[in-house]
C-alpha cells in the first residue's frame, strides 16, 4: 500500500534551510543563537576588533574576560578601560597566576615537557586554564557563546574548542578571526572606522607575540623565511648570548617531590620562583630556541620561543630525577613523557590518558628531592652539581677500589659470560665464528 498522497503540480514547494546543514561542528554557533557572548580578551587588535564585530554581526552583548598568567608589561586596568569603552557589559580580570604555576606549569616540570625537542609548552599549557575560566565565566554571567581570536592555522583553536566542548557542551563558539576573511591592513581600517584604539598606532606589529610565566613565543615578519637568520629586534626578553656577562653564575634549584622550591637557597613561591628563575636566564642569554614544528593542523611551522625559566628548571629536574631512577626507570619515563607533552599540545588535556600518566609521573616524583647546580654562562646551561637523600649513587662503589657487599668486582666475569650469551650463540649460528 502506498501512503504517498498525489502531489498538486499546482501548490508551491517551500524549502527551509537547514542552518545544521552548513555546520561544521556541532558547538559552532550560528547567528541566531547567539544572545550573550563572553569574549575572550585580551586589549588587542584582534580581539578589540571583535568586541565591537560581535555587537554589530550577531546583535549580541558581550562580556569580557582576561586572564593574568603573568604577561610582561600588561597595565590590566587599561585593558579593562578599554572593554567597557568598546562597549562591553563588563570585563572580568582573573589572576591565573598562581593556579597556571601550581596545576599546569608543576606538571609540566614533573614530566619534563617540551614538544619536539625545544618547546616548553608555555602557550599550550595556559590554554585549557583560559578556556576552563571562560566556561566558570560564562556560565556565571548568563552567557550562551565563548569566542576566541584564534585563527584557522594555529594549534589554539584546538586547545580552547576542545576544552569548552568537554568541559561546557550546552556553550556554543564563535571564531570571528578565523572567518571574517579580514587582513591586518582591514582589521586596521576597521578600527579606525569605529574608534577602536590601536596600540602603537596604525602600524602593524612586526612579530606575533604570545607569552607568560613559562616563556614567550615570536611569529611572523621574517620568521617564516627559513633562509633568515633571527634579527636582533625578536629578541626582547633574552639577552643575546654574546651581549651576556663574561662571568659565568651558578644557580641552585631545591626540588621537592619534583616541584622547584628554591633557588641559590632562598625558599620561594612558585610563581616567584618562575620569574626569578626567568630573571636569572634572561641576562645570561639562556633559553633562545629557533624551532621547526609540526602543528597539529598538517602545517611545520617556524617559531623563536625565549624561554630562561623552562632551560634552567627543566634541566634541572631531569638531571634529579635521573640521579634518583634506576636505568629502567630512566629509560620508561621518558617514553610517558613525550606522550604526555604531546597530548598536552595536541589540545588534549582533558583526554584521560593524559590523567593516567601524570598519575605515574607523580609517582615517580615522590623521591625527586634534592638540589641541582647549574653554571650559566652566555646561552649555555650546563649541571655542575647534584645532591639528594634518595640517590641511587655511592661514592665508594663508583671508586675503582673493591667495595664488597653490594658490588663485587670478582662477580663481573661470570656476568658478562652470561651477559654476552645470545650474541655469541647469535654469531655462531650465522657462521660468522
Amino acid at each position: 500500500m502506498n501512503d504517498e498522497q498525489p502531489r498538486d503540480p499546482h501548490t508551491e514547494v517551500h524549502r527551509v534551510a537547514d542552518p545544521d546543514a552548513t555546520r561544521v561542528a556541532s558547538y559552532l554557533a550560528q547567528p541566531g543563537e547567539v544572545g550573550r557572548v563572553l569574549l575572550l580578551y585580551s586589549g588587542g587588535l584582534d580581539t578589540s576588533v571583535m568586541l565591537k564585530w560581535i555587537q554589530d554581526e550577531y546583535e549580541a552583548e558581550v562580556v569580557a574576560l582576561t586572564v593574568n598568567l603573568g604577561q610582561p608589561g600588561e597595565d590590566y586596568d587599561v585593558v579593562r578601560g578599554k572593554a567597557m569603552q568598546l562597549g562591553a557589559l563588563d570585563c572580568h580580570v582573573v589572576d591565573a597566576r598562581e593556579e597556571f604555576a601550581s596545576e599546569y606549569v608543576a606538571p609540566a616540570i614533573r614530566a619534563n615537557a617540551d614538544y619536539g625537542d625545544g618547546y616548553p609548552l608555555f602557550t599550550a599549557l595556559g590554554r585549557p586554564l583560559i578556556a576552563k575560566l571562560a566556561v566558570e565565566y560564562a556560565r556565571r554571567t548568563g552567557c550562551d557563546t565563548i569566542a576566541h581570536g584564534c585563527t584557522g592555522k594555529g594549534n589554539d583553536q584546538v586547545r580552547i574548542e576542545a576544552t569548552i566542548a568537554t568541559l561546557a557542551p550546552e556553550l556554543k563558539v564563535i571564531a570571528p578571526v578565523r572567518s571574517w576573511q579580514m587582513g591586518r591592513d582591514e582589521e586596521i581600517a576597521y578600527a579606525r572606522k569605529h574608534g577602536i584604539p590601536v596600540k602603537g598606532g596604525t602600524e602593524t606589529a612586526p612579530y606575533s607575540i604570545d607569552d607568560n610565566l613559562w616563556g614567550r613565543s615570536s611569529e611572523g615578519k621574517w620568521i617564516e623565511d627559513l633562509a633568515h637568520a633571527p634579527d636582533d629586534d625578536v629578541f626582547q626578553l633574552v639577552t643575546r648570548p654574546e651581549l651576556a656577562p663574561d662571568e659565568p653564575e651558578i644557580v641552585t634549584v631545591g626540588f621537592e617531590a619534583g616541584v622547584p622550591v628554591s633557588l641559590n637557597g632562598e625558599r620561594l613561591k612558585l610563581v616567584d620562583l618562575l620569574e626569578r628563575a626567568a630573571s636569572i636566564g634572561m641576562k645570561h642569554g639562556v633559553g633562545i630556541v629557533d624551532h621547526i614544528e609540526d602543528r597539529i593542523v598538517g602545517l611545520k611551522v617556524r617559531d623563536i620561543y625565549e624561554v630562561p625559566a623552562a632551560a634552567i628548571l627543566l634541566k634541572a629536574h631531569r638531571e634529579l630525577e635521573r640521579l634518583v631512577g634506576t636505568i629502567h626507570q630512566n629509560q620508561f619515563k621518558p617514553e610517558l613523557d613525550r606522550k604526555w607533552a604531546y597530548l598536552v599540545y595536541a589540545g588534549l588535556w582533558w583526554e584521560p590518558l593524559r590523567e593516567d600518566i601524570q598519575a605515574y609521573v607523580e609517582h615517580v616524583n615522590t623521591r625527586v628531592t634534592g638540589t641541582i647546580g647549574l653554571k650559566l654562562y652566555k646561552g649555555s646551561v650546563r649541571v655542575v652539581t647534584r645532591e639528594s637523600p634518595n640517590a641511587v649513587y655511592d661514592a665508594q662503589l663508583a671508586t675503582f677500589a673493591d667495595s664488597g657487599g653490594l658490588f663485587s668486582q670478582s662477580a663481573s666475569p661470570g656476568f658478562i659470560e652470561i651477559w654476552s650469551l645470545q650474541s655469541r650463540m647469535a654469531r655462531r649460528a650465522r657462521g660468522d665464528q
